[in-house]
């Protein structure tokens, strides 16, 4: 092979592309881990600030609850101040409880303990509009009311931002005055906000132009800031709640993935350069080999001996142009050609494979001449005398035979004509047992002939019949029709026989609806059941509870049952039904279980199979893995499940599992 220094610049060239691909692969990965772990930290931040509205909006129901007990409290057995300074030491957030009349005067009123009173310096009646509003909006919903928050300096130099909440209090079905109880918005966040969601964050009530009226969380640790914000919608009075969450700039390698990936990449780049080192030596050996092989063929192409090496196998390897003149084929012809040999008469074969397997099993003496006869392209026999050695490499191992082969033609010009009568009786020899075989051949036709014949001729009788007598003989019309078939495809193979003769997440569970499963995984499930042919029924009654459960997983679970279920159904399986059912466990009013089932019309498992289907790397699949239904199970019982199965009514199987339903709590 010639070496230039065009060559060795396009090598060159195509090094540096790939170290160059390695390096942007790695960068990309770097960059796309550093986008999904920003997208991971924003979304946590939303679903904690959710968490966190979610919490307000139950406390606030609480206190509600609470207000209106103060209400119908016994006052002939505890005074009102008594129950007032009980709820007040229960509730933090709360400042003042007042007790007002149809008129918004107060009647009474109690003052937390825990601090100075509010209204000490500058008195109720500045904040008496916004009360005034809380009422208003009490009175029209006949429920709960909330006036727009407003700042109260203290005497410290600091203040407070409160709200009012405003209950009417109804008597006899008629309205008799109001309990007003008054917020304080930092408290709130103090009290309802979970102490997991502000140990890392900050949480704060604000103003819808972004003006913060209450903060409360960890202080700003880093320098970059997440942030999300929910609306706290009340009756007559909507804040906003705001997330803020601080960490530093991503790091380098984002995640351990990346990591082990670029780990991996620089010791690809390390094993390239190894290798670039490892070609640059290997082209200066090839150079000087090429210089010894050019000689080396220089002087074998000089000599007017034909030189052949075959492998261990047989297969020709190397021929010198002396022997490809003498047997009249091109180099390319021969090399990589085996037993027989093109240049072998084809009337000798047999024996020359007889002897031949003999002298590379190495029973043949070496440089011992055998006379042989070959052919050359256009047919012409001759007489050669062969000399073989054994091929030994670099490492004494026996790769193959050398031989040497000379024409000796004219030398046994009279023996060839003896041999040319002797291949003649042999080739008449052979063409009666051609004769022989053909007529074989021709008896053994005879009989898938006759059968094709008689099959033709019972078909015409019952088509016949068929018409006068029973229709459902189509069926067995069918059968003799595909018998015919058969015997028509063995006639034709034992006439190409003849012819032959002749010429291969960490898990995040959540509440979910058993349709909005369902509803996720059906796209899926319709793909597969329409190349199947698979025809899908969903039963889930509306008013399901939700099942606190990982959603991702469970969907996999339910995709992975659908398809295994589809594919139990063979292609003949009359009516293919694949049944997605949900309902109340039976022993759900203990303990609150849901069971989801996939039922198919297959063939059923077998009681064999049926006690390992669920070992891992077991399946009955040619294809299958023997996982799927092993993490079924697992994801099942993670969720402190159970998955099984049971025969199906009239065939077939159901798979279910049990889902635990979500409670008040979670």
């Amino acid at each position: 092979m010639p070496f230039n220094a065009g060559t060795q610049v396009r090598r060159w060239v195509l090094w540096v592309l790939l170290v160059v691909l390695v390096l942007s692969m790695l960068s990309t990965l770097v960059w796309l881990a550093g986008r999904y772990e920003v997208s991971q930290v924003q979304s946590r931040l939303e679903r904690d600030a959710a968490d966190a509205v979610g919490d307000i909006r139950t406390a606030l129901t609480r206190n509600v609850q609470s207000l209106q007990a103060l209400q119908y409290a016994d006052r002939a057995a505890t005074p009102w101040e008594q129950d007032a300074h009980t709820l007040l030491r229960e509730h933090r957030e709360w400042l003042r409880l007042e007790l007002r009349d149809t008129e918004l005067r107060v009647l009474k009123s109690i003052d937390t303990s825990f601090r100075a009173p509010v209204f000490n310096r500058f008195g109720r009646a500045a904040n008496q509009p916004e009360v005034v509003q809380a009422c208003g909006v009490a009175r029209r919903q006949s429920g709960p009311g909330y006036g727009a928050s407003t700042y109260v300096p203290q005497a410290d130099g600091l203040g407070l931002e409160i709200m009012d909440l405003c209950l009417p209090v109804i008597t006899d079905g008629q309205l008799t005055g109001y309990t007003v109880a008054t917020y304080s918005l930092g408290e709130m966040l103090v009290n309802m906000v979970g102490p997991q969601l502000t140990r890392s964050q900050e949480v704060s009530f604000t103003e819808s132009d972004g003006t913060r009226l209450a903060m409360h969380g960890t202080a700003r640790r880093g320098s970059r800031v997440f942030i999300a914000k929910q609306l706290l919608d009340l009756p007559g009075h909507t804040m906003v709640l705001r997330m803020d969450s601080w960490r530093g700039a991503p790091d380098l390698f984002p995640n351990v993935l990346t990591a082990l990936v670029t780990a991996m990449a620089i010791a690809l780049v390390t094993v390239l350069i190894m290798l670039a080192r490892d070609m640059r030596r290997r082209q200066r050996v090839e150079l000087d080999l090429a210089d010894a092989l050019a000689f080396r063929k220089a002087m074998e192409d000089s000599l007017v001996t034909g030189l052949r090496a075959r492998d261990n196998e047989g297969c020709i390897t190397y021929v010198n142009p002396a022997f490809c003149e003498m047997v009249g084929f091109e180099a390319k012809e021969l090399i990589g050609r085996g037993i027989p040999a093109p240049y072998w008469p084809p009337e000798m074969v047999d024996e020359y494979g007889q002897r031949q397997a003999l002298r590379l099993a190495g029973n043949a003496p070496p440089r011992e001449g055998v006379e042989s006869v070959f052919m050359r392209k256009n047919g012409e026999r001759f007489a050669v005398m062969i000399f073989e050695a054994p091929l030994i490499n670099a490492l004494g191992e026996q790769t193959g035979w050398m031989g040497a082969v000379l024409d000796i033609s004219e030398q046994r010009r009279v023996e060839e004509v003896s041999r040319a009568s002797q291949e003649r009786l042999q080739a008449t020899a052979r063409l009666a047992t051609v004769g022989e075989m053909a007529s074989l051949l021709s008896h053994e036709l005879n009989q898938p002939l006759a059968a094709i014949s008689s099959y033709a001729t019972g078909s015409m009788n019952l088509l016949q019949e068929a018409a006068v007598k029973d229709p459902q003989l189509a069926e067995t019309l069918s059968s003799a029709i595909q018998r015919i078939g058969q015997q028509a495809e063995r006639a034709g193979k034992v006439i190409k026989s003849v012819h032959d003769f002749v010429r291969r997440r960490d898990q995040a569970r959540e509440a979910v609806t058993p349709r909005a499963l369902l509803d996720d995984v059906m796209p899926l499930v319709i793909l597969q059941a329409r190349k199947l042919g698979v025809r899908v029924v969903v039963q889930c009654p509306p008013d399901l509870p939700t099942v606190w459960c990982d959603r991702t997983m469970v969907e996999q679970v339910l995709l992975n049952l659908s398809r295994n279920g589809m594919q139990a159904m063979a292609d003949d399986t009359p009516n293919k039904v694949l049944t997605l059912s949900v309902r109340p466990a039976a022993s759900n009013a203990i303990s609150r279980w849901l069971e989801f089932s996939v039922a198919d019309l297959g063939q059923g498992i077998p009681e064999g199979v049926s006690e390992k289907l669920f070992t891992p790397f077991f399946t009955t699949k040619e294809e299958g893995m023997g996982l799927g239904l092993s993490l079924c199970r697992t994801v099942v019982e993670q969720h402190g499940g159970f998955l099984g199965h049971r025969p199906n009514t009239p065939r077939g199987t159901v798979f279910s599992f049990t889902l635990p339903q979500s409670s008040p709590e979670t």
